[in-house]
């Protein structure tokens, strides 16, 4: 602010620059202070005429700025198994698509990973279309700036004790810790639940100074009070055998299939017992007690969601109540080992891909995240997905615990210098590989785990509040609409209307008022009820027009839902 001068050095500004002055000086504290609102870089906004993307933020009057919506590409989809849930990958700006995720998932994520980009000069962080290097002096500024908007929409997504992961190394670790206090509530009785310590590398190193083998990874809830647990050391002592009356309780696992062993069926097959022949038992001899009643027993316990497979030894497993898993846990430490940053590229190298992105994260390291929350049916954002790391470790997850998680990947194309196209050359295939199968050079064929995979991108359409652009968004929003409701099944197509099916509900969607007659005649033939979005230019969904269907349906007005969204987001 230049030397002391009795308050001289503000005799030249405005009485509208003083005022800002003195509200920005009482209203600090401690914390992090950064050029948020610069004149001339225009920080806040982002404001570039020539970016290959419409404005990340839009001025007050909104009138002509680009609302975002989403395009399915269906020669995209990958559909293996109809009773799974569908995840999702969206291609696009990641600010843009947490917008509209703010409209399609809002408080609806269990748990966000991210690893965004580290702002270390060399290339990693591009603002405005334009790499930022060291030499850059608002290098910080504009990183944060970045951050904040990404993290104030991520926080809208979380569920009132959804949990967010940060991965981040030293040259923006302490600014983006006192960022996320400010975000989401720091300090130890707030919303801060720790930093965890990735031990990414061993060895000497070439650094002058000291050896970073490590890197942090930020952990902070929405709210409530969240425990951090993980998998105890000493599981065996604590499991209780579940029994079926003098069963003992053994079970041998082969190719995913659960195989009982007591001392009657070992007498049956093997002839006389002998101490101790259960545990020599090999795999082959196993398969043929594929048959026991006591398996299919077990199989239908399993199948109850209440039962859970824990394992002892190599090839034995108990089967033991979800509650008696539960008790096992331990608190998380904040040390995490043994997934070096090289496992990450090793990963890649199985599915033949090792040459397509640079330092993506262990799947191991991710599926500890994922687990530490111990929720089998989390739904899972990484909104700086990468090479797809984060798809991979939910799918082997669910495989290994036979949980329910669905994921949800964001990323961009890359830029100019992109050797390839990160959303669709990588991430993709290597989500539809660990899902459809694929060749390994080394081991042959690897089977698929299964699954479901939606693919979007990003478009856009003009703000400005017309006629003719109010019934464009609701045009281009029935993807969106379906990804609210989680119906796509499409029912009927008509050039007026369009019907989609959930597992319990519809969901139907009219373009245009004329056509709420044939809409109604269409869905008294349908068995089922509607949960309908009416195209109108307020906040009126004609529910008068409905009077003699309205045990079937629940109205809503488009795009007013949509746009109470986004005028909150882009005020």
């Amino acid at each position: 602010m230049g030397k002391k001068t009795n308050g001289k050095e503000y005799e030249a500004w405005s009485k509208e620059e003083l005022i800002k002055e003195i509200v920005k000086i009482k209203s600090t504290t401690y914390g992090l202070v950064w050029h948020r609102d610069l004149p001339e870089e225009k920080i806040d906004i982002l404001v570039n005429p020539d970016a290959r993307t419409p404005n990340e933020m839009f001025s007050n009057e909104m009138a002509g700025k680009p609302f975002p919506v989403l395009k399915e590409i269906k020669s995209k989809t990958i559909e293996s198994d109809k009773s799974k849930l569908v995840n999702l990958l969206i291609e696009g700006d990641n600010y843009h698509s947490l917008a509209v995720l703010n409209f399609t998932h809002r408080e609806a994520i269990d748990l966000i990973y991210i690893d965004p980009p580290y702002n270390t000069g060399n290339n990693d962080f591009i603002y405005n279309d334009k790499f930022v290097d060291k030499e850059d002096s608002f290098r910080h500024s504009k990183w944060l700036s970045f951050m904040e908007k990404r993290l104030k929409l991520a926080k809208n997504l979380l569920k009132s004790n959804g949990v967010i992961f940060i991965s981040i190394d030293d040259n923006e670790q302490a600014p983006l810790r006192m960022l996320c206090d400010e975000i989401f509530g720091g300090g130890a009785d707030e919303n801060f639940i720790g930093t965890l310590i990735w031990q990414r590398a061993k060895g000497g190193g070439n650094s002058k100074k000291v050896v970073r083998g490590h890197e942090y990874i930020l952990c902070y809830s929405k709210g409530g009070d969240i425990t951090l647990t993980q998998q105890g050391d000493k599981e065996s002592e604590h499991i209780r055998k579940w029994k079926s009356g003098k069963a003992k309780g053994k079970y041998v696992l082969k190719d995913n299939r659960l195989y009982f062993i007591n001392d009657d069926v070992i007498r049956r097959v093997f002839g006389k017992y002998k101490k101790g022949t259960e545990r020599r038992c090999e795999y082959e001899n196993i398969l043929k007690f594929k048959g026991s009643k006591v398996k299919e027993e077990v199989d239908q316990k399993l199948a109850s969601g209440e039962y859970i497979l824990k394992k002892i030894t190599e090839g034995k497993h108990y089967v033991c109540r979800l509650e008696e898993v539960a008790g096992m846990r331990q608190i998380m430490y904040t040390l995490i080992q043994g997934f070096l940053s090289e496992v990450g590229k090793n990963d890649l190298e199985k599915l033949g891909m090792e040459d397509m992105f640079d330092y993506p994260k262990p799947v191991g390291l991710i599926k500890i995240i994922l687990d530490t929350v111990f929720n089998k049916n989390a739904v899972v954002l990484d909104f700086f997905a990468g090479s797809g790391t984060t798809g991979q470790a939910v799918l082997e997850l669910n495989h290994e615990d036979g949980g329910k998680r669905s994921f949800i990947l964001c990323t961009n194309n890359g830029d100019e210098k992109s050797e390839h196209k990160i959303a669709s050359e990588v991430c993709y295939p290597r989500v539809k590989k660990v899902i459809t199968g694929y060749k390994n050079s080394k081991d042959g064929k690897t089977e698929g785990l299964g699954g479901n995979l939606k693919y979007y991108k990003t478009d856009f359409v003009e703000a400005e509040p017309t006629d003719k652009n109010k019934r464009k968004l609701v045009k281009e929003s029935t993807d969106m609409l379906c990804i609210l409701e989680n119906a796509f099944e499409l029912v009927s197509e008509k050039p007026e209307f369009k019907i989609f099916k959930n597992t319990d509900k519809y969901v139907g969607v009219i373009f245009y008022e004329e056509a709420i007659e044939d809409y109604k005649k269409a869905i008294k033939n349908i068995d089922g009820y509607f949960n309908t979005y009416v195209f109108s230019m307020g906040d009126d969904p004609h529910a008068q027009k409905f009077a003699d269907v309205v045990e079937k349906v629940t109205l809503c007005a488009i795009p007013e839902v949509i746009l109470k969204v986004y005028r909150e987001i882009f005020k």
